[in-house]
């Protein structure tokens, strides 16, 4: 079994190497974001909350966060292990989490903020099915059309305006950063450049954790 976090900016390409991986290795993506955006599309109790704060760029309070990761931790239906994508957000949340799992290592995708701001702003997303686009460097197939569902509503996320992604990015640096650097100290952390099209990253990450001595079997 086997039990990774995949940390970096918002932007840097977690969502997309998270998938990848985990359909290769038989890996559960537990995404925040996703747990998320799950709630404000469903309307749930503390959908008009999230929504809020997500609309300014800043990061859901920790208790929270830690609770919804804790209940779908708690699903246990990763048998193969999973890929956490989200969590930590800060120092006080990494060591709650290592209190919690012994994991194997931390992938950071490391991509230069001004490539972040521009990545974002050009992000769409499908409001049907999810699927998520960039209109400069993987636009979809037919413009305006989802690949995956054949809808039309691609939609820009409330967070992905420019002075939203600039909060987020000082968030990062305030709060992330620290939780990164503590995983750095226990020698957990994988480092790969994102700033590559996607399937050179991915090679780094499979080569990385191999020589990292984290095997996977394909």
């Amino acid at each position: 079994m086997h039990k990774y976090v995949i940390m970096g900016m918002p932007g840097c390409g977690k969502g997309t190497q998270s998938e990848i991986m985990c359909k290769r290795f038989n890996l559960v993506h537990i995404s925040v974001g996703d747990i998320l955006r799950w709630n404000i599309k469903n309307h749930t109790k503390l959908a008009a909350r999230i929504k809020r704060l997500m609309s300014t760029g800043k990061l859901i309070p920790d208790e929270f966060v830690e609770n919804i990761v804790q209940q779908r931790l708690q699903e246990h239906d990763w048998n193969y292990g999973f890929m956490l994508d989200g969590f930590p957000r800060n120092e006080a949340q990494a060591e709650f989490f290592l209190e919690s799992y012994d994991i194997d290592a931390v992938l950071f995708i490391d991509v230069p903020a001004d490539l972040i701001v521009e990545r974002l702003s050009s992000r769409r997303v499908c409001g049907n099915c999810g699927a998520t686009y960039n209109l400069v460097s993987a636009p979809p197939k037919l413009a305006g059309v989802c690949d995956a569902c054949s809808s039309r509503d691609l939609i820009r996320r409330p967070d992905d305006n420019e002075s939203a992604i600039r909060e987020r990015l000082l968030d990062y640096q305030e709060k992330t950063l620290p939780a990164l650097n503590l995983f750095r100290r226990k020698e957990l952390v994988i480092s790969v450049r994102g700033d590559r099209p996607i399937q050179e990253v991915q090679a780094d990450i499979q080569r990385d954790l191999n020589l990292a001595k984290y095997r996977l079997k394909s």
